[in-house]
């Protein structure tokens, strides 16, 4: 099961569970699309590979199984 990552790992926005905004990894490394495109070339700066649009987790699958509230940042942001 995904963890549902919070936030964007660049620019630290929210990314709650029903966003459709969020893309991710092989490995749940969680940006937003407007990093994901600007500034990552669709390619995660972790690992390499490709940013997907992550499903959203919404009704009573969320109320089973929440969201983490665990926020990951990049330090130096994803310049």
């Amino acid at each position: 099961m995904l963890q549902m990552r919070p936030n964007c790992e660049c620019c630290d926005a929210d990314l709650p569970a029903t966003s459709g905004r969020a893309l991710i990894c092989s490995f749940e490394c969680t940006f937003c699309a407007a990093c994901a495109l600007q500034r990552l070339d669709d390619q995660c700066p972790n690992c390499g590979g490709d940013l997907v649009r992550r499903p959203r987790r919404v009704g009573t699958a969320l109320q089973r199984h929440p969201a983490s509230t665990e926020r990951i940042v990049k330090p130096a942001g994803c310049a």
